[in-house]
């Protein structure tokens, strides 16, 4: 084990600059045994580390090598297993415990003591050793420098270590002195006790100078105290001057603190009286209220700009004084609560001025823009009100400060101006709708006045039925009402436009020149009323101080909103993150209630004139519903809140409800057609009509924001039109069904393409497939008629063929043979062919209507539909009877001629 430890300690442990202390032959438990050396190592230069290594043999060669190290401030606990019986293995616990097995006990206790003792020396840490025998925890003697002599070293465990860490060697001027001591005794070397007996005599030498020179200083030491027994007289007459001059110094002490004292008062006083001056300076500048404020309030001029400003500046100012705050006590003084009873008095008697003074404006202004109503009645327009709110504006402050200060005079205000102002305007709006509703009719006030005091809307319906009633219609639009032949009925007229009186255009040009008149007349009532209620709607927000609402730009949506089973799209507005605050929504209901009563008159006067107008003419609601929702878009985008974007779309519900109303109206008198069983149906009314609609529609909507009210009205009216057209078509007795659908759907189809109505356009394709699938059926139904008998007899081959006989062994058939098929080709030769070509012709001619121009269009069909039947009667004679020679008595080229002369000569 010896010569391993020195071979270790030479190869591995000295390159590293480390000192093997102790070494143990170990494996692993439990394992296959191979074994490796634990090492216990500390290194030569400090701070020392203490370490634990293990080394393994190399497979390699005959030589060891450093495997795992360990640092023994890492190791936590060390089991040995059993304390009192020898036992080999034991437990070194690092971050994970290792179990060895040792070569011998011995080695294993000899190991754990090694730990121990370098714990105890180096590290000092809480290691715990379990299951030790108590003999191997010996402590180890600490070194001092009485038991270890100067250069012995200690071992630990077999190792050296130098105990005397405070050894210090001499320095150069120390080792001179020696080297100069023993120059001067050349026997110093050889003979040492000769050398320190010469140094004791002389030590003694020096030591007898000394006491003599200690002797010799006695008489010094005498006169020294002399010396000090006078300086202590000195001193005591010193502090008999320093005690005289303490009791002079005391008296002067009292003076002073009394003059202190005096000082400290005097400050003291000047303070107070510098906070007295600053109440005061506060009290005065801020509860003073100059002469010509005071006399502004009292004995202003209200009605000048000048006395106005003036009035203003002064509510202000006693705005101000009345509004400070006042610091504690201050309403204890009696100065101060005279002057607040003054305010309060300056306050309610400027108030109720004020507030008379301004209600005698309304009142005053009231009259004034009565007088302008008569010049007003002749045109359609409304008064304008921008003078009397320029006027007003003047007293926007006031107000202002009268909301501020006095807000059950600020409601009266209120209330009287919308009282005032409501009649005034209710007046004007009366008047201007009645002027509206005279244009609309074209009547003179002289000739069948409307009042001009608010009337019920059944006067306004006995007035226009005593209006009419001499001439049988209400304006040009019904004039072109449809005289549509009714079985058995004479004719019916109706009481508003239709689809069917659209049908009959006799009097178009008048239609459209009223229904224009009617659409500039509406355009002009909604422009006149917008810029009223905006004007109005901002007059109040800026003169009684509310706060409107806002609008954000680009905020807008549409949403569908159901209203008694009708779909009204309608714009709400979406504020984003901003919320409004509690009195901005209050004053946002303020404004919307009195805007309300101030117009309290406008939405039944433009639902009365809407009501007008549908009776006029049904189809006017189509040119109200275009223009009521644009101006309610406008209206929206403006101010999405305000009183005259909620009106309008109220009224803009009546609008839709009355379109809604003239559709369902359209649809119910195609149900109600009856055709006559005498003549021919050509092109249905109201599938005219429907033309004129839509044209009308495109007209009208092509500059619309919206039109999903008109697409959904197309799709109602087209599947109507539709079901109506094969209603009529099943009923026609006189005009064949598949021309009846044929021609009408071809129209529809025609309008449809030259319209371009993209909500339709599946409906468009449809026409054409049924216009092209009845065409077609009517064509192989008539050719079947000029040739029967020949139809007939191919007929019954392909019956034969079809039954399984072969084409080749019908011509066996004897009712199909040779002689028979002659008999029946010689039956048609070409001139009966040509014959009866020409009475299909004309029978044709017969079934079509001259408006939709179809009989080129048929016959040409019919032509491409004869040479089809004719090659294919070719190729059954030419398969069934092979061989045979027979032919049709004309060809391909007679049939042009034929089809070709015939044409021609029709």
């Amino acid at each position: 084990m010896t010569a391993i430890k020195h071979a270790l300690q030479r190869d591995i442990f000295t390159p590293h600059d480390e000192r093997l202390l102790s070494i143990v032959n170990v494996c692993k438990a439990g394992k296959k045994k191979k074994n490796c050396f634990l090492c216990a190592t500390v290194t030569t230069e400090r701070p020392v580390q203490v370490n634990v290594v293990k080394v393994k043999k190399s497979d390699k060669g005959d030589f060891y090598k450093r495997q795992t190290e360990w640092a023994l401030r890492d190791l936590a606990v060390v089991d040995a297993k059993d304390a009192n019986k020898e036992n080999p293995e034991f437990d070194l616990h690092f971050e994970k415990v290792y179990k060895w097995v040792a070569s011998s006990t011995a080695e294993k206790n000899a190991f754990i003591s090694c730990i121990w003792k370098l714990n105890q020396r180096y590290l000092r840490k809480k290691l715990e050793f379990v299951n030790v025998s108590s003999q191997l925890l010996e402590e180890l003697p600490k070194v001092t420098e009485e038991s270890v002599p100067s250069g012995e070293n200690q071992s630990v465990a077999g190792g050296d270590e130098e105990s005397l860490d405070d050894y210090q060697e001499l320095n150069t001027r120390e080792e001179q002195d020696i080297e100069i001591m023993m120059d001067g005794c050349e026997y110093a070397i050889s003979n040492a006790e000769a050398f320190a007996e010469k140094l004791s005599r002389e030590l003694q030498v020096l030591d007898g100078a000394n006491i003599q020179s200690i002797m010799a200083s006695e008489k010094q030491v005498n006169i020294l105290m002399q010396l000090l027994d006078e300086a202590l007289k000195e001193v005591d007459e010193i502090e008999h001057k320093l005690s005289s001059y303490e009791e002079m110094l005391q008296s002067v002490k009292e003076q002073m603190d009394h003059i202190s004292q005096s000082n400290d008062l005097i400050q003291l006083s000047n303070t107070n009286n510098m906070k007295l001056l600053e109440e005061i300076e506060f009290l005065v500048n801020y509860l003073d209220l100059s002469k010509g404020h005071i006399k502004a309030l009292t004995d202003g001029d209200l009605s000048s700009s000048k006395g106005i400003e003036a009035c203003t500046n002064a509510a202000e100012a006693l705005l101000q004084c009345m509004n400070v705050a006042l610091r504690p006590g201050h309403d204890e003084l009696q100065a101060v609560k005279q002057q607040q009873q003054q305010f309060k008095d300056l306050r309610e008697q400027f108030a109720r001025r004020l507030a008379n003074h301004l209600n005698n404006v309304f009142v005053q202004q009231g009259h004034d823009q009565s007088s302008t109503l008569a010049q007003h009645s002749v045109e359609l327009s409304l008064p304008k009100h921008l003078p009397f709110h320029r006027d007003l504006l003047r007293y926007a402050k006031l107000m202002e400060w009268l909301k501020n200060t006095d807000h059950e005079k600020y409601e009266g205000l209120n209330k009287n101006y919308v009282d005032y102002i409501s009649r005034l305007y209710e007046r004007e709006i009366k008047e201007f709708f009645e002027v509206a509703k005279i244009k609309m009719t074209g009547t003179s006030k002289e000739g069948k006045k409307f009042a001009t005091l608010p009337r019920k809307e059944s006067a306004v319906k006995q007035d226009l039925e005593s209006l009419h009633g001499s001439s049988g219609k209400l304006t040009g639009s019904t004039s072109s009402l449809n005289k549509l032949s009714v079985q058995g009925s004479g004719n019916r007229r109706s009481q508003s436009s239709s689809l069917l009186d659209m049908g009959n255009m006799s009097a178009s040009d008048l239609d459209v020149a009223d229904r224009t008149k009617f659409d500039k007349i509406f355009e002009q009532v909604l422009s006149e009323l917008e810029p009223l209620c905006l004007a109005e709607q901002d007059f109040i927000s800026k003169f009684f101080k509310l706060q409107q609402s806002p609008a954000l730009p680009g905020s807008v949506v549409a949403d569908s909103t159901d209203v008694d089973g009708l779909l009204l799209s309608r714009q709400h507005t979406l504020l984003g993150d901003r919320h409004l605050l509690p009195s901005e929504k209050e004053e946002a209901g303020i404004i919307r209630s009195m805007m309300i009563k101030v117009f309290r008159c406008i939405e039944p006067e433009l639902n009365n004139l809407i009501s007008l107008g549908d009776k006029i003419d049904s189809f006017n609601s189509l040119y109200m519903l275009v223009k009521m929702s644009h101006h309610v878009w406008t209206a929206e985008n403006v101010d999405p809140a305000s009183f005259l974007s909620t009106t309008l779309g109220n009224v803009l519900v009546t609008v839709k409800r009355n379109f809604d109303k003239c559709i369902l109206n359209q649809i119910k008198q195609m149900e109600e057609v009856k055709i006559s069983k005498k003549s021919k149906v050509g092109i249905l009314p109201f599938v005219s009509g429907f033309e004129e609609f839509a044209e009308l529609a495109e007209s009208i909507f092509k500059i619309a924001e919206r039109r999903g009210d008109l697409d959904k009205a197309y799709t109602k009216l087209i599947r109507a039109v539709y079901n109506n057209v094969e209603k009529v078509a099943n009923e026609s007795q006189k005009t064949p069904r598949d021309v009846v659908m044929m021609e009408n759907f071809h129209h529809i189809f025609s309008t449809l393409s030259r319209l371009k109505i993209a909500c339709l356009e599946m409906e468009r394709r449809e026409a054409k497939q049924k216009y092209t699938e009845h065409l077609q059926f009517y064509v192989i139904y008539s050719l079947g008629q000029p040739l029967e008998k020949l139809n007939h007899f191919f007929e019954g081959i392909e019956a034969r063929v079809a039954q399984g006989i072969r084409e080749e062994e019908v011509s066996y058939q004897l009712a199909f043979n040779k002689q028979e098929l002659r008999k029946v080709i010689k039956e048609y030769p070409g001139k009966e062919v040509k014959k009866g070509l020409d009475n299909l012709y004309k029978k044709v001619d017969k079934h079509l209507c001259e408006e939709e121009n179809l009989l080129q269009v048929m016959w040409h069909s019919m032509q491409d539909e004869f040479i089809r039947q004719y090659k294919h009667f070719e190729g059954l004679i030419a398969r069934c009877y092979p061989g045979s020679g027979i032919t049709m008595e004309f060809t391909i080229q007679d049939i042009l001629e034929y089809f070709s002369s015939i044409a021609q000569s029709h």
